[in-house]
């Protein structure tokens, strides 16, 4: 697919633009390693510029500490430089509190195509989240269901475990991709309107999937 970005321009209009990529490190190894590092290629690829993945690799293990689990925030900005930022990893929650935000995601919109710094539709309505809620799910114009502002959103109707459609307009998201793959769940379609119906996860590479309780 040829990007719909031009670099240079993209740098003029956003010069702290970045790929991002999050990464879960265990005490042992990278939590699929493999699958972030794919996920940034084809992000460099897309936006037609460089990414060393070699380099990238060898930032993450030097971030890490024997037996200490953390955070891994890795960046490639527009240049091909990259950085890697170590942080806790965050408390794990049994049961997370989901809202459903006002605000719409476009399927159509490019940078969906790939994990970037650029995602102001997450950003507001995270932002906008009221404190009671630990997540808020995003829909397109159509009331489909989409993403979280930080996970992707898994759900059963009580036939399987079911994620939505990248048509709907989302983000690759690398728990999805990982469970799709290995057959663990399908996509399915999921309206607003029943999300009370179904039961409901959300999750991403981090923090796993986890159970989640719908308050409209």
């Amino acid at each position: 697919m040829e990007s719909p970005f031009c670099v240079s321009d993209l740098a003029l209009k956003n010069p702290d633009f970045a790929l991002i990529e999050t990464l879960g490190w265990t005490g042992r190894e990278l939590a699929r390693l493999d699958l972030h590092l794919a996920r940034l290629a084809r992000g460099a690829q897309f936006l037609g510029m460089k990414v060393d993945l070699v380099q990238a690799q060898d930032l993450l293990k030097a971030a890490t500490l024997p037996d200490r689990p953390a955070r891994l925030r890795l960046t490639c900005k527009l240049s091909g430089a990259l950085e890697v930022v170590a942080s806790d990893m965050p408390a794990a929650q049994m049961i997370w509190r989901v809202g459903l935000s006002n605000m719409t995601l476009d399927p159509h919109d490019p940078y969906l195509q790939i994990k970037s710094t650029h995602r102001p539709v997450y950003d507001a309505a995270r932002q906008h989240m009221a404190p009671q809620f630990d997540e808020m799910i995003l829909t397109n114009a159509q009331s489909e269901v989409c993403d979280g502002t930080i996970t992707t959103v898994f759900f059963d109707r009580g036939q399987g475990l079911c994620t939505p459609p990248q048509t709907a307009g989302l983000l690759p998201g690398i728990l999805r991709q990982e469970m799709l793959s290995k057959g663990l769940c399908r996509e399915e379609t999921l309206v607003a309107q029943d999300l009370h119906k179904v039961r409901l996860f959300v999750g991403n590479a981090l923090r796993g999937l986890i159970e989640a309780n719908f308050y409209p």
